[in-house]
This record gives structure tokens, sequence and C-alpha cells, in this order.
């Protein structure tokens, strides 16, 4: 089990992935970054500046970009895409369907802006339904960081990985997570132990996840909270052994209740180990421009949801 802490130190998942790319281009010179004019937003510019020679801003041609990528990463190269998540998981999803993942190129898709960290610009660029898509695509990991170092981590290992993956990652300054257990692309964490629900999460979730575990053993109600930042493949054998012990579950995710982590653990747990489950996430609806939190909060992604969803699956058990 990790042992895990929210820091009083925020980080933008974007800047943080923007850093890394520099980093890595140092030692990793096969590394290449395209960008549909968004560079500024994304943080790829920081590799523009750094590397002119590897780095392509295609303009507002999302598509095109995935194909480009996908051309490059046929040469020896190991592409990186990034753009906002909502563009590459729909107006790219043809491309990145019959281009990358029919033939299991390594591709790293990075997708800024994940879930409603675009807030002011409305339904039109949150995204709330990639994660559903992604993993729906034969080939695709899904991963979701929670933090900046899960960011910077998530692409290290994806650079290594022979085939597509798809990284989504959030605008605003998010708590870096203490964590003692290293990040591994594929396996879960447990980050804090309990016996009476599982909490399933996964991206900036995460610490609200611990903090409604934290007020519920207040109330006598001991919550188990799993780590699943890789969404495809996902650890189903973690998932069995925490439900297996605690009889009841709940997702919590900033995404659509349909097909994103609800959907994977569900599908994961119905084989072996069914159990009452809740959902914690967007009902199914699109959403409204406004400030970040406000809109987390009025969509139901927040710690009294998480609280008040583990007292109705404990509620189901008897």
């Amino acid at each position: 089990m990790a042992t895990a802490k929210v820091s009083d130190k925020q980080v933008s998942m974007r800047d943080a992935f923007g850093q890394a790319l520099v980093e890595i281009g140092k030692t990793k010179p096969e590394l290449v970054v395209l960008d549909a004019d968004v560079s500024s937003s994304t943080k790829t510019g920081l590799f523009g500046a750094a590397y002119p020679d590897r780095f392509f801003n295609v303009g507002v041609a999302e598509a095109n970009m995935t194909d480009v990528a996908a051309g490059l990463a046929t040469c020896g190269y190991r592409p990186v895409i990034s753009t906002f998540a909502l563009f590459l998981a729909l107006k790219c999803t043809d491309q990145i369907r019959n281009v990358i993942c029919y033939n299991n190129l390594p591709v790293v898709i990075v997708a800024g802006y994940g879930g409603l960290s675009d807030s002011f610009d409305g339904a039109s660029h949150q995204a709330l339904t990639d994660i559903a898509i992604m993993r729906a695509l034969p080939n695709m990991r899904v991963v979701v960081a929670a933090d900046g170092k899960e960011a910077e981590e998530a692409l290290k290992e994806a650079l290594e990985h022979d085939g597509p993956t798809y990284i989504r990652i959030s605008r605003n300054p998010a708590p870096l997570l203490e964590i003692d257990e290293p990040f591994k692309t594929g396996k879960g964490r447990i980050l804090r132990e309990g016996k009476d629900c599982t909490i399933a999460t996964a991206g900036v979730p995460v610490p609200m996840a611990l903090e409604a575990a934290e007020k519920l053993a207040a109330e006598g109600i001991s919550a188990e909270v799993l780590e699943l930042h890789t969404i495809k493949p996902v650890d189903t054998d973690l998932l069995k052994k925490s439900v297996g012990k605690t009889g009841a579950v709940v997702s919590a995710e900033e995404h659509n209740i349909y097909g994103g982590i609800g959907g994977a653990v569900a599908e994961a747990l119905s084989r072996s180990t069914p159990a009452p489950m809740e959902y914690v996430g967007v009902a199914d609806t699109f959403t409204e421009s406004g400030p970040y939190d406000t809109l987390l909060t009025k969509y139901g992604i927040s710690v009294e949801a998480i609280t008040e969803a583990v007292k109705k699956a404990v509620k189901r058990k008897a």
C-alpha cells in the first residue's frame, strides 16, 4: 500500500508537461513535438523554443497533425502531439483510430485542458467524453494524471512504449501528491486503506477522494481510496482485491458518468466481483461556462458528492 499526502504546493500539469518535454529532449533526439496552434496554452512552446528543428506547429489542423505524427513514427521518431482534449478526442478520432491505433504506432497524445478545466469556454471546449472514446480504441493506452509529477512520469513511460498512449492533463494548478509508491502505467495504487467501501478515482478528484475518506472516517465509515491513473488497461487485480474486501465501490471522475472511469471499473468488476456501486461525475449533460471550481461543484464533482455516494453505496450493502 502507498501512503499519500496532499501537498500545499500546487503546480499546473500543463506547465509540468512542457518542462518535462524540454528535459527529455536533451537525451532523446528522436523526440519530436507537434502542436495545433495552441502551444502557448499546452506549453509545448517551451520545447519549440529549445529545439526549433524538432517542433512543428501545423496550425488549426488537428487531424493533419495526427497523420503527420503517424508518418514520423514510421520513420523512427517518437512523436508527441498536443492540443485541447476535446479536439483530440473528436476532431482527430478518425485519424487516431485508422492511422495510429490500427498500425499500433508509438505516438503519444497529450490532451490538455481535460475535463471542465477549459471552464470559461463552455461546452464546446470542455472534454467530458474523451476517456470513453479513447479507451474504446484497440491498442490505445489511456492515462489520467492527477498532478504535475504524474504527467511527467506518464510522458516518460509513454515514450518508451511501442504503441499509442493517450494522456489527459488539466489546465489549472493542482496540489502535488506525495505518494511513496512509484508511478507505473497499468498499475493502480492504494492511497488509503479501508474496509467499508472502495473509492476508485483518477485525475483532479484524487485529492477530493482523500479528503472525503477523512471526513467519512470521522463518521465511522472506513473508505479505501484507489488511484487508477491508468484507465486502460485498468488494474483489475487491484480492483477485485479491494472491492472483494470492502463490498462496495464508488467511482469519482471529471468526466461523463457514462464510458469513463466508472464504466471501466464496472466492466472489470462485473465479471468476478459485482458489488453495489455509485457514480460521481457529470450526469450526462452539457455543461456551461464559469469558474473552474464552481463548475466542478455544480456538476457533482466534489468532496461532498463523493462522501454522499459512499454512504449510499455502504447502505446498499445491507
